[in-house]
């Protein structure tokens, strides 16, 4: 049965006391037992043939020859984004004066315990590169910087992104542009963790939501801004500007990151559970929490199998998967608390067959870090589920976390997938996710037929946290919420545009079109803020949608910051809410409300 209250949280030491952790100040370990046999890995792990690891005392010039190689192969937006290669850019402690152009499938990660550990004295940047975009960077996706201090060359660090590019534990010691060098659009964003000295500028960014960080000042906003637990935040004044500020984050606990410590040893660092959290978590000189040695990892490689991986995790380890696509004959089964799955330079998992690609069984504590989930060319059930259908244990103290992963339903391949993620846990928090359904990619992976998903994601836990919800071009509802309790900070969603005709694309309770974001007809409690959503049927633009946001009207579901796009005038949505908010002009002007009811 479900619970009627929501339950109170314990201090972090109490929460790691109760998952079998000791809570240790952040010079310290944690969890240093004996490994199981089965992931026991050597002082100076193989992190794969994609993964480069640079020392300081490494020559500049060298360090740069491998950078601009990387970027010179994955970086061209026609041939690269749904191509193959995948690379980790990994800088132990130290300072480099290096120019790191991040291309397609790149993670960038400092190798510090702190950010201020590994200094770039250049740039860590991504611009609108290719002659192909025409100077905008609305397909400059799943690519990711990470726990690095930069002086830019400039006095400025571009990040010029749109989805699945998070920007996480940087400490930018100077201005922060989110938009192209052309000033074209971009249709991001996520910052987490973060500290910027200067102004960080969105000028010409669509959306955007940071959280648990710290600007000098911000300034600009298209449509949808938001902020949660961010210092130097604008006021909340949605819509003009359309800015929505809340003064802190409900729950947040920051990804598990690897590190190598003092010794030079390798680690995994597991920074604690906040509630209420505002501002950088390392704030105070160092992030609270614990760490876990390499030892206790399976470290995959390109090439490991499912079967391997569920030996491993069946033993006991946390898996590592470094850069590489991981085809999978059975389904990753996590069903140990306190699991860490993490993945480098966007580990792309494939189930074959029509299997769920991993699931996750209702323990406490499971981190999911800087996956890329890609539908199969048989038809999955879902691609990762959370916890077993009726799951209802209380996770408040110790949840699991489900952070930077990332969905993808054809582009690359034809896949299909009739939900890409299902949540039964409680307390689950999901932080940064993109679910998507492709509107473009390499011949014949995508279109109505080819590419074939019903909806992103699924929520039927209570109490559940989305932080950055980025759900797109489904065929049917984008997000289903079922679950009591749930909030979401920031929701970016667009329609599908391949919708071949309105008969096609009628919901199953008479509305005329499916809206965006569901909060199921029994929900007596809800909660959200900074929602918008877009249409664009290009394929037949006298489709449309009677509401993008449908919610019982019973007082206890609450919603604010909501707006309406027609982009290019092609489609309408007719209501914002139920029956609240006017028809999408043309223009790509938006219809905004408030808050409702």
């Amino acid at each position: 049965m479900r619970r009627a209250v929501k339950r109170l949280f314990l201090p972090a030491a109490a929460v790691l006391a109760a998952a079998g952790v000791c809570a240790v100040a952040p010079a310290a370990t944690a969890g240093a037992g004996p490994a199981p046999a089965a992931c026991a890995q050597p002082s100076d792990p193989d992190f794969g043939p994609n993964t480069r690891v640079f020392d300081p005392g490494m020559p500049a010039e060298s360090i740069q020859s491998q950078l601009d190689a990387d970027f010179a192969a994955q970086k061209d937006t026609l041939v690269d984004q749904m191509a193959d290669g995948r690379v980790a850019h990994l800088f132990k402690p130290g300072q480099y004066a290096v120019h790191d152009n991040v291309g397609f499938y790149t993670s960038v990660h400092g190798l510090g315990q702190n950010p201020g550990d590994v200094v770039i004295n250049g740039d860590i940047t991504v611009d609108a590169f290719n002659e192909s975009d025409g100077g905008v960077a609305l397909q400059n996706f799943w690519r990711s910087t990470e726990n690095l201090a930069v002086n830019p060359s400039a006095g400025a660090t571009r990040w010029a992104v749109s989805q699945a590019a998070p920007f996480r534990r940087m400490d930018i010691r100077g201005d922060l542009q989110l938009y192209p060098a052309s000033y074209g659009y971009s249709s991001g964003g996520y910052i987490a963790d973060s500290k910027v000295s200067g102004k960080t500028a969105s000028v010409s960014q669509q959306q955007w939501y940071t959280r648990d960080s710290a600007y000098g000042s911000w300034e600009g906003g298209v449509w949808n801004m938001v902020f949660s637990g961010t210092s130097g935040a604008p006021a909340n004044t949605f819509p003009n500007p359309p800015e929505t500020t809340l003064a802190t984050t409900p729950v947040s606990r920051d990804v598990p990151y690897l590190y190598v410590d003092g010794g030079g040893a390798w680690r995994v660092f597991l920074p604690d559970l906040r509630t209420n959290a505002s501002g950088p978590s390392w704030a105070g000189g160092s992030t609270p929490g614990s760490s876990l040695p390499i030892s206790q990892f399976y470290v995959a490689t390109p090439g490991a199998s499912a079967g391997d991986v569920n030996a491993a995790l069946s033993s006991g380890c946390n898996v590592l998967f470094t850069p590489g696509i991981y085809h999978l004959d059975q389904t990753l089964r996590v069903t140990n608390p306190n699991t860490v799955v993490m993945g480098l330079g966007y580990a792309t998992l494939v189930p074959d067959g029509g299997i769920t690609a991993m699931e996750v069984s209702d323990v406490d504590g499971v981190r999911l870090k800087g996956l890329l989930f890609d539908a199969g060319t048989t038809n999955s059930a879902s691609l990762l589920t959370v916890g077993e259908q009726g799951s209802g244990a209380d996770h408040a103290q110790n949840p699991t976390t489900v952070q930077d992963v990332f969905f993808r339903v054809g582009g690359s391949i034809a896949g299909h997938a009739t939900n890409s993620l299902v949540v039964n846990s409680d307390d689950v928090v999901i932080d940064h996710t993109w679910a998507w359904r492709a509107d473009h990619g390499n011949a014949g992976t995508w279109g109505w037929t080819e590419a074939t998903g019903d909806t992103g994601v699924v929520v039927n836990g209570d109490d559940v946290l989305a932080t950055g919800l980025f759900v797109e071009h489904y065929q049917k509802y984008q997000v289903i919420w079922n679950g009591e309790r749930g909030r979401t900070i920031f929701f970016q969603n667009e329609m599908p545009y391949d919708v071949p005709d309105q008969g096609a694309w009628n919901a199953p309770n008479g509305v005329t079109g499916y809206a965006a974001y569901k909060v199921a007809d029994g929900v007596s409690a809800h909660e959200a803020w900074g929602l918008g959503s877009y249409c664009f049927f290009n394929v037949n633009p006298s489709v449309r949608a009677e509401h993008a946001f449908e919610v019982p009207d019973n007082g206890g579901v609450r919603l604010h910051s909501l707006l309406t796009v027609s982009l290019n005038y092609k489609g309408t949505i007719t209501h914002v809410v139920n029956g609240v908010g006017g028809t999408t002009p043309d223009g790509t002007v938006p219809v905004n409300v408030v808050s409702y009811p």
